[in-house]
């Protein structure tokens, strides 16, 4: 019997056990840290032998294959020692890619890609399709491919999840947009993290779509030097396009096989210059599996938005508070800050992942008043913004940056926690400290 090994008991490591055992395979789950007490109960439900605070390496060493959590970096002791020993380790979405007959439209970038994820599954829904939501977002992929019977998943991948990933193919396969992100897991260098963006489109033959950004730089510059057999999508706010997408004058413009459908902009739900990229994006996915045009235009009128990015929590004294947690690098803050059309109260910091603040100085210089630095280490916040801004003080915690932005802000201005860094320093996730701001927020 084969024997697959799990690293990390999280949400994808606990799909990704029981879809091994319900392939049949010798299955054994190892995480360093503490399992929650859901894992532990699904994995002995599912009769799967786990360990939680240490890794045995007699039990790990003896692996067919490992399947590693996209949070472990590649260089730590264990994951070498388990190279050395020649062993493959691959990502939940590689595994469960093995077992799924749907199509899949897997979804990638720096940023925007939560937002198109979940828009082209709102679109499928409406569309009447049996389609699964899985990846970096919703329940895991494994788990639904065990579990359920889609025809069609829409799957957010990130650049971890895709370092992992070998023979799995994309039907339709979405790029964004590619900025400096997570560089501190790519040896600091860009190209690292270029070439792991751009292996969603492996293994792609001429039926299959790659949909891609015409106007980012680095995206344009890595497609001119390879060759791809898919057939070629792209979205742009700054040129006409064939065949793709395009915004010109107050009208986004779909063209797919021979057909043309149009939307106005202010009839698009998800407003600002980024969320026209994400709606281009979704529409053109959704033509290419012969959606409805009623449908797509419908679904980008109504769709609700995503948690935790530039969400609207409440309004006090005027003053409006935006949960944008999701920002969890430079570029995701630039869109924040470039939609902004009053003063603002920006609450920022975090795990700083080698970020370049140079992109946000114009924004900030002309929009930001006051600086609130949540984090552990705010040393190169201060460095950055000191002489761009009136005031700027130390927090550590959602709460005291809550009541601080309220002691600062004057009526009319907007609150902003555009945090730019990872949560790890003071939070669980972006998702835990997004709540933490919100509950704060409405403890004013």
């Amino acid at each position: 019997m084969q024997r697959i090994v799990v690293l990390g008991g999280g949400e994808s490591g606990v799909g990704s056990a029981i879809l091994a055992k319900v392939k049949g395979f010798d299955v054994f789950l190892s995480d360093g840290g503490k399992l929650k007490e859901s894992a532990k109960d699904m994995l002995n439900k599912w009769e799967i032998e786990w360990e939680e605070g240490n890794h045995s390496m007699e039990k790990i060493l003896n692996a067919n294959e490992v399947i590693k959590s996209p949070g472990i970096p590649e260089d730590v002791p264990l994951i070498l020692s388990i190279k050395e020993k020649g062993i493959r380790i691959i990502s939940e979405i590689e595994f469960a890619g093995r077992y799924c007959n749907a199509k899949k439209i897997c979804i990638t970038g720096s940023n925007g890609k939560t937002t198109t994820t979940s828009l082209i599954y709102y679109m499928l829904k409406n569309a009447g399709l049996n389609v699964g939501l899985a990846g970096n977002i919703g329940q895991s992929y494994a788990y639904q491919v065990a579990t359920e019977n889609y025809d069609y998943y829409v799957l957010e991948l990130s650049s971890f999840q895709l370092d992992g990933m070998y023979e799995f193919k994309a039907d339709i396969a979405i790029l964004m947009n590619i900025t400096p992100d997570h560089l501190d897991r790519y040896e600091f260098n860009m190209q690292n993290y270029i070439n792991s963006k751009f292996r969603i489109t492996q293994n792609m033959k001429e039926e299959d779509c790659f949909i891609f950004c015409q106007d980012d730089p680095i995206t344009i510059g890595k497609l001119n030097k390879i060759l791809l057999r898919a057939q070629m999508l792209p979205f742009s706010q700054e040129t006409e396009v064939e065949e793709g997408a395009y915004a010109k004058d107050d009208q986004i413009c779909i063209k797919y096989n021979g057909e043309t459908d149009y939307i106005y902009l202010q009839e698009l739900a998800l407003q600002g210059k980024h969320n026209i990229y994400n709606s281009m994006a979704a529409a053109i996915a959704a033509k290419a599996i012969k959606i409805d045009k009623k449908v797509i235009r419908e679904s980008l009128m109504t769709f609700q938005g995503v948690e935790h990015r530039m969400e609207k929590v409440l309004k006090i004294k005027d003053v409006l508070y935006i949960n944008d947690s999701k920002a969890t690098n430079v570029n995701s803050s630039w869109y924040a800050l470039e939609s902004m059309n009053t003063p603002v109260v920006w609450i920022a910091g975090g795990k700083d992942k080698g970020n370049d603040y140079s992109p946000l100085y114009d924004f900030v210089k002309d929009k930001v008043r006051v600086l609130i630095c949540m984090g552990l280490h705010n040393e190169k916040l201060y460095e950055c913004f000191a002489d761009k801004v009136d005031i700027i003080v130390d927090v550590q915690s959602a709460k005291d940056a809550v009541a601080k932005a309220y002691e600062f802000a004057k009526p009319g201005e907007t609150v902003l926690l555009s945090p730019c860094c990872a949560s790890f320093d003071l939070f669980k996730s972006y998702e835990d400290r997004g709540n933490q701001f919100k509950e704060a927020v409405r403890n004013l």
